[in-house]
């Protein structure tokens, strides 16, 4: 048994439920800390489902969800979260730096406006990613890799102990999942925890430490 300290995400008795039917059932789960893992399976095995659930985006029928733990609602600025590209609205009018920044406003609340500080990381974040060129460009003007690392690098500036990703490799060309699987490696060299929904089975050996396998239930 795992010292308390050595999980990231304990995820006990899971069910979660659309309209009383089932999609994820009696879900038993945990995270190392440190650790890069994909949860991966066949379409509609509710992948994506299992990481908005673990973060609470979508009601939970029943079972408990900590992290390093302590609930959700105490470690909400301990968690980044990237979503797929297909849940954001491109044609929001918005640059790039600003979508950024977006990540410092867990510590800044709503109120308080970012400064300068708030500025440099966000630049910091997007060196990281290679995305420092297209800072004042609009989000509907980038290419699908380029939007998945201003998410990213938003995800970035949050300095979270812990990031969940849904398929940041989805749709992006060679050099990009290469670029991005290098954020995820020094990420996970400081310390991080990293949970990454993953459709390539041909990578995974190559990526991950765990590997969660999630399957279709008839």
């Amino acid at each position: 048994m795992k010292r308390l300290n050595d999980i990231a995400i304990e995820v006990e008795d899971l069910t979660v439920a659309y309209h009383h039917n089932p999609v994820l059932w009696d879900i038993d789960l945990q995270i190392e800390t440190g650790a890069i893992t994909a949860i991966v399976g066949p379409n509609g095995a509710g992948k994506s489902t299992l990481l908005k659930a673990i973060l609470k985006l979508v009601p939970i029928s029943s079972g408990s969800i900590s992290f390093f733990g302590r609930t959700l609602k105490e470690m909400r600025r301990e968690v980044a979260y990237v979503p797929q590209r297909s849940e954001v609205d491109w044609d929001f009018p918005t640059t790039v730096l600003d979508v950024v920044m977006m990540g410092s406003y867990g510590a800044l609340g709503w109120i308080k406006a970012p400064g300068k500080r708030e500025r440099n990381l966000a630049f910091e974040a997007l060196e990281k990613v290679g995305m420092t060129e297209f800072a004042n460009r609009q989000i509907s003007e980038l290419s699908g890799g380029q939007q998945q690392r201003t998410f990213i690098a938003r995800a970035l500036v949050q300095d979270a102990s812990i990031f969940l990703m849904d398929e940041p490799f989805a749709g992006v060309d060679a050099a990009t999942e290469q670029a991005i699987i290098g954020v995820l490696r020094e990420l996970q060299a400081s310390g991080k925890t990293l949970v990454i929904v993953h459709h390539d089975l041909l990578t995974v050996k190559e990526y991950f430490d765990q590997v969660i396998l999630l399957n279709v239930h008839t």
